[in-house]
């Protein structure tokens, strides 16, 4: 029965996490992120997001300032409606991207010190924390 009641501790210890999840609050959230890369692609272009203020999203497109209000519970969020100056852009292309990706954020998760955005259709952004 001993042999019994050890190997049952064994097999529970092993299947414990080897890292837990960090912690997903406002706190950990609250700074200024670069994004590096839409649904599974190097972001090239600079592209900032700042969570520093509880109701109230912003940051730079490759082109412009933009602001958004800021919603949901955590893990929950969501960003709108995004407004943004209206500069001229040479990089339209990641602009847009870069301000529809975000009109579509629906969670929040962070990962690896990295923060991740995700939406509908699969839609994925990741930041990494500004130094």
């Amino acid at each position: 029965m001993n042999r019994l009641a050890a190997l049952a501790l064994i097999c529970l210890a092993a299947c414990t996490p080897e890292d837990p999840p960090q912690s997903l609050t406002a706190e950990a959230l609250a700074k200024e992120w670069r994004l590096v890369s839409l649904n599974g692609s190097a972001f090239t272009a600079q592209a900032t997001l700042d969570l520093r203020d509880p109701e109230q999203a912003s940051g730079q497109a490759p082109c412009n300032r933009w602001f958004a209000a800021r919603g949901g519970v955590l893990p929950a969020l969501t960003l709108g409606p995004v407004g943004a100056t209206r500069m001229a852009c040479p990089d339209l292309q990641a602009e847009t991207a870069y301000l529809t990706a975000l009109s579509q954020v629906a969670a929040v998760a962070v990962a690896d010190d990295n923060l991740v955005l995700t939406g509908a259709d699969g839609m994925r952004m990741e930041f990494a924390a500004t130094p």
